[in-house]
């Protein structure tokens, strides 16, 4: 998908899914893992993160000490001279990227630090993970961040 124009549909779509995502607040809760777990699956045996890393382009995750320990290891720095290179505390008090795309997104869309890449990175777009109820504004959110999650939103909007 171009980046471009998924940025657009999921503008024009901004306030349907505010309104959907308010009803799916009232779905049993096991129903919606079930719902979106089938359709990670669906969509992603579809959709390359490598094609698009928009992601990586455009928002930074939230690094814990665990990430910074492994990735400072992993590039064979000093955690604190990782964190001043790389990472500021934002006004919640999670360290985050100073600099956007990634620093470890390559040219090729790969991350440069992937066997170390941090939790947030493992985990997203979250769509796989149990209790998606709990964190149904954060998937509303990455509807305009991931083509992937988009896709499978508007999938569930058809069922």
């Amino acid at each position: 998908m171009d980046p471009k124009k998924f940025k657009q549909q999921a503008t024009a779509k901004r306030t349907e899914n505010k309104k959907f995502f308010q009803q799916l607040k009232k779905k049993n809760p096991k129903q919606l893992d079930r719902d979106f777990h089938r359709l990670h699956h669906e969509v992603f045996a579809e959709i390359n993160c490598l094609d698009c890393a928009l992601c990586c382009k455009t928002t930074g995750p939230l690094f814990t000490e665990k990430d910074i320990d492994r990735l400072s290891r992993h590039l064979k720095m000093r955690a604190a001279d990782f964190m001043d290179q790389y990472l500021f505390l934002d006004e919640d008090g999670h360290y985050v990227l100073q600099q956007l795309p990634c620093p470890f997104l390559g040219a090729d869309n790969y991350c440069t630090v992937y066997e170390a890449r941090p939790k947030a990175c493992r985990e997203f777009p979250h769509t796989d993970r149990n209790k998606i109820h709990q964190i149904l504004n954060l998937t509303r959110n990455n509807t305009e961040v991931c083509p992937a999650v988009f896709e499978m939103v508007e999938r569930l909007k058809k069922q």
